[in-house]
């Protein structure tokens, strides 16, 4: 499942990319596959080592042009170690929700981001989200769980002063957001409600079979109801 559309990143063989935050690695697999020499970057040293073995299994079932490259770091997003303007494409997916220091990330996002440089930053819509809190305190009083709700002005605002130009938003997964509202309203972690498990064999149906018809619903949907904002942003040159 996808959130950021790489066509326009631009993401082909050899761009330079890193998926900062890249948890169990889905944008990172995407951008190998398109031939790029991308790192998946994060804090979780588990979560790493699986997207390395996932790598490794991708080459060996030749599913990456041969001139790709990819490789794992574990990580601070705050303190990254790689020189100003080493990189063609930085992707930070759903993780500055997580961070108090959005500001400081965003900093060091833009700092090793090459001049002409493009970059992608997802995080969950605001009204979406807001339900989802006022249903559930557990949804975001966790460690490690959302500490701010961004409105798509706001986030544009921060990234602008950070030193990106946004170039075009865009929303997904508009099918995710009703699920996560039954989640939050019967319990998050009570898995076996009848809704709640329903619901999710009918998203793992769509993921895996995408038929024409939820593809097109989806589509519609997004604009309205979906569950995560995208900003495309470039690096003034």
């Amino acid at each position: 499942m996808l959130t950021v559309d790489f066509d326009r990143l631009g993401v082909t063989s050899g761009t330079t990319a890193i998926d900062i935050g890249a948890g169990q690695g889905r944008h990172s697999y995407e951008m190998f596959r398109r031939g790029a020499d991308v790192i998946a970057f994060d804090q979780s040293e588990s979560d790493m080592g699986e997207v390395s073995e996932m790598f490794d299994a991708m080459i060996a079932e030749k599913q990456v042009p041969a001139s790709a490259k990819a490789r794992t770091e574990v990580g601070d997003a705050l303190h990254l170690p790689y020189a100003d303007n080493s990189f063609d494409v930085v992707l930070m997916s759903e993780i500055l929700e997580h961070v108090p220091a959005d500001t400081e990330a965003m900093a060091e996002m833009v700092r090793i981001l090459k001049p002409g440089g493009r970059a992608a930053v997802t995080v969950p819509r605001y009204w979406p989200e807001k339900i989802c809190w006022a249903f559930s305190d557990a949804y975001h009083e966790v460690e490690g769980g959302h500490v701010r709700i961004y409105r798509a002005s706001e986030l544009a605002d921060k990234l602008s002063a950070a030193g990106l130009q946004v170039t075009g938003t865009d929303h997904r997964h508009a099918l995710h957001a009703p699920y996560w509202w039954l989640k939050c309203a019967v319990g998050v972690e009570n898995n076996d409600n009848p809704l709640v498990k329903g619901y999710h064999r009918m998203l793992v149906w769509d993921m895996m079979s995408a038929p024409a018809l939820t593809r097109v619903a989806e589509r519609a949907l997004n604009p309205l109801v979906g569950k995560s904002v995208v900003l495309y942003l470039t690096k003034p040159a």
